[in-house]
């Protein structure tokens, strides 16, 4: 009988948990909107935006150049798996 229990007790405090972090995610969404749809009114907010966004991509630009090479190279070597794939499936489709 205490092992239900228990099990009612974790599922109750499971169910608490989501209910308190749906509460908190639509409490920041609608703060973060009606936080978002202030700053965009206002110009001199947006150019200092644009400015620290420049700052910062200007600072970390090797990294950025290194990561999107990075990603690049990961790409070509996947398609060219998937291509070498394709053909084997072909072939062995070809002999039967």
């Amino acid at each position: 009988m205490q092992h239900k229990h228990a099990m009612k007790s974790k599922q109750s405090v499971s169910i608490g948990k989501q209910i308190v972090k749906g509460t908190v995610a639509s409490a920041v969404l609608e703060t973060s909107g009606k936080f978002m749809s202030k700053i965009v009114k206002n110009p001199v907010i947006v150019f200092g935006l644009g400015v620290a966004a420049g700052y910062l991509v200007y600072k970390y630009r090797k990294e950025i150049i290194a990561s999107t090479n990075k990603a690049v190279d990961a790409s070509k070597d996947f398609i060219l798996q998937q291509k070498e794939n394709l053909e084997d499936i072909v072939a062995e489709a070809k002999e039967e």
